[in-house]
């Protein structure tokens, strides 16, 4: 199974879906109408809500799909194998999430990202079986606007617990918040190794990773990837309520006019840390 970060669970079960589609059909590609397939495995999402509500379910896609595309010989695909609109699409759900404020991208995103390209095959899809693509993305759109409203109050409560940590949210970035933001770009290619890390975070001994490489190969980006997997809530239990600060030497250090000054922000720092006690610091 590929993991797509950044993306929810159902979104990532629904992607690995298409592929999966794609390759039990025989088709070499992985369409907008494996998408839509996906989105329709993918039990109890916002999607698949929306879609089986209009009656609308796999096996009736799939047979369209079969009549119009036909089948092949059962095929291996990767997500290189996804075509550039279906690439789109994905980017284009990214970007979704990104303007609603949301720090993970859900199978919400991804089918109004479909509703949005009329000239898919999906949609094609869609209005062969009298499915008003405008009624779906409404309804959805109310689903995501009830999620923004039950956040709220999670909002103001990293609020209050900003104050009681000074020094790093004057030296620090909270990339978790961040993230929630739906400022953080999702991070390919480096799953390995954000599941390593979470691998030795959840340690009971010995749980402090040291991220090791030239600058410029993505450490940062492995912590940001994590801080996605947070926000996302695709990540253990004991690190589900934890905030991933990036602490910024080179701030501490400027303008410390005296000896002991940054030693004394130092010790600030770390003791904000302990005293959270749900803090993941991340120095570079």
């Amino acid at each position: 199974m590929y993991k797509f970060t950044g993306f929810t669970q159902k979104a990532n079960t629904a992607l690995n879906a298409a592929i999966e589609y794609a390759e039990n059909l025989g088709h070499t590609y992985i369409g907008s109408e494996h998408l839509l397939l996906g989105l329709l495995t993918s039990e109890g999402s916002v999607a698949y809500t929306a879609l089986t509500a209009r009656n609308i379910t796999a096996d009736d896609v799939e047979t369209a799909v079969r009549n119009s595309v036909g089948i092949g010989t059962p095929t291996v695909l990767s997500p290189n194998d996804f075509t550039p609109r279906s690439k789109n699409i994905i980017e284009t759900a990214v970007t979704i999430a990104r303007s609603l404020g949301h720090g993970y991208v859900g199978t919400e995103h991804l089918l109004i990202a479909i509703l949005r390209d009329s000239s898919c095959y999906a949609m094609d899809i869609l209005d062969a079986m009298n499915v008003s693509a405008a009624d779906v993305a409404e309804e959805i759109t109310k689903s995501v606007n009830v999620s923004q409203n039950d956040a709220n109050p999670k909002s103001k409560s990293q609020s209050k617990e900003k104050t009681e940590t000074p020094t790093l949210d004057q030296f620090g970035r909270d990339l978790t918040a961040i993230a929630r933001q739906g400022k953080i770009d999702p991070v390919i290619g480096r799953q390995k190794e954000i599941e390593r890390v979470i691998q030795i975070l959840c340690r009971r001994t010995k749980n402090n990773p040291c991220l090791i490489g030239e600058p410029g190969v993505g450490k940062t980006a492995i912590a940001e990837g994590l801080a996605l997997k947070i926000a996302s809530g695709e990540v253990p239990e004991i690190l589900k309520d934890k905030r991933i600060v990036a602490l910024d030497l080179t701030g501490m250090v400027a303008g410390t006019k005296y000896r002991g000054d940054f030693e004394e922000r130092i010790k600030s720092a770390i003791d904000e840390v302990s005293k959270a006690g749900n803090i993941i610091l991340f120095i570079d």
